[in-house]
């Protein structure tokens, strides 16, 4: 009798998200120094850090090997589109986990042309639907009432990300796929979502389709005629004992002033934007994520430092740019926007078999 009521308890605690809410935040204060040093290994630290946050928030609506298991599968999505962009040459971000949001990398740099972000988007669906391949397999050959059917769901819910993923509106995956196919895909996904949140209402997709609309909005109205206004800020610092020592009369903290600059860009299409301010002996080099055409460099303020080996000055500058859209970035060869065009269509109906195929043999 005493094992049954055990269990009972055992139960009820899996089932009340305080007691999982509880056991994580033990778990992270117990080990929260481990942790800690794991963020000194860099990027890495970080991408397990917020799996393990992910693995938790999960774990309050679904069992947790569950939640386990569907991280590691949003995992396998994201690192195709690392591969992805390493074989294109483009430098990425690790992996960054949000609960109940999935994850996401960033680009240090934007892609030349619309195939390449096409390939990058389709690095993440065409990996994930292996990975949630090899979990269905694992579940047809296990063949096991106890385990099986994790694996099924699992493989599920892998397929159904995937195949959301592949819907055509910006920032998912078949939004960018989009840029190398026809850009009046941009238009179904903005109608079809639109569809997709009235009849089976969801609060991620309804905050996905607004910034997507939102985005349309101004690409193809607000800033039709002129590009988008933006700007990007760095900061230097520049040693401020030798300017001192040559007499020369420190600007204060809230000093504004306009700076010349030489932009220019590599043969990988990364633009950069040369600042100098002769008065301070000083020369620095901010990079555009996007092709821009420069309105002005000015610094916003001055922060006087006071180090070991003397005064410093960090110099706060920003650069105001207008977003500059090259039609030759969606120049796309019709053979290669076919192959994309079938790709696209071949993998979303793969995984729409695929989802009946698991209901089918794991009764789900």
């Amino acid at each position: 009798m005493r094992r049954s009521v055990t269990g009972l308890q055992q139960n009820n605690k899996k089932k009340n998200p305080f007691w999982m809410i509880g056991t994580v935040v033990v778990f992270l204060l117990a080990k929260g120094k481990w942790l800690l040093s794991l963020l000194k290994f860099g990027k890495f630290g970080g991408v397990f850090i917020s799996m393990l946050l992910s693995i938790g928030g999960y774990a309050l609506l679904f069992p947790w090997w569950f939640a386990v298991g569907l991280v590691l599968l949003i995992l396998v999505h994201e690192l195709g589109h690392v591969i992805a962009a390493k074989q294109k040459g483009l430098p990425v971000s690790a992996p960054v986990f949000i609960p109940f949001l999935g994850a996401l990398i960033t680009m240090k740099r934007h892609p030349r042309d619309a195939v390449t972000e096409a390939y990058m988007a389709f690095g993440g669906p065409i990996l994930g639907t292996v990975g949630a391949l090899v979990v269905f397999g694992l579940g047809y050959l296990i063949n096991s009432p106890t385990y099986s059917p994790l694996f099924y769901s699992l493989a599920l819910a892998g397929f159904m990300i995937n195949l959301f993923n592949l819907l055509p509106i910006h920032p998912l995956d078949g939004g960018r796929i989009a840029t190398a196919v026809s850009r009046w895909l941009w238009l179904v996904g903005l109608v079809g979502g639109l569809v997709l949140i009235i009849y089976n209402f969801s609060f991620i997709l309804l905050i996905i389709w607004a910034m997507f609309a939102y985005d349309l909005y101004k690409k193809f109205v607000k800033h039709r005629k002129h590009g988008e206004q933006r700007m990007v800020s760095a900061s230097f610092l520049v040693p401020a004992e030798p300017l001192i020592e040559q007499g020369y009369i420190i600007p204060g903290e809230e000093h504004k002033r306009e700076l010349p600059f030489v932009t220019y860009s590599d043969l990988e299409g990364q633009q950069f934007v040369h600042v100098i301010w002769e008065g301070l002996k000083f020369q620095g080099t901010i990079p555009l994520m996007q092709q821009g055409i420069i309105q002005k460099v000015h610094v916003t303020r001055l922060e006087r430092l006071q180090k070991e080996e003397g005064l410093h000055l960090m110099v706060h500058c920003q650069v105001d740019y207008e977003l500059f859209e090259n039609d030759r970035y969606y120049e796309v060869p019709n053979a290669t926007r076919w192959t994309y065009g079938i790709s696209y269509l071949a993998l979303a109906a793969f995984l729409f078999g695929m989802m009946a195929a698991v209901h089918k043999v794991g009764n789900i």
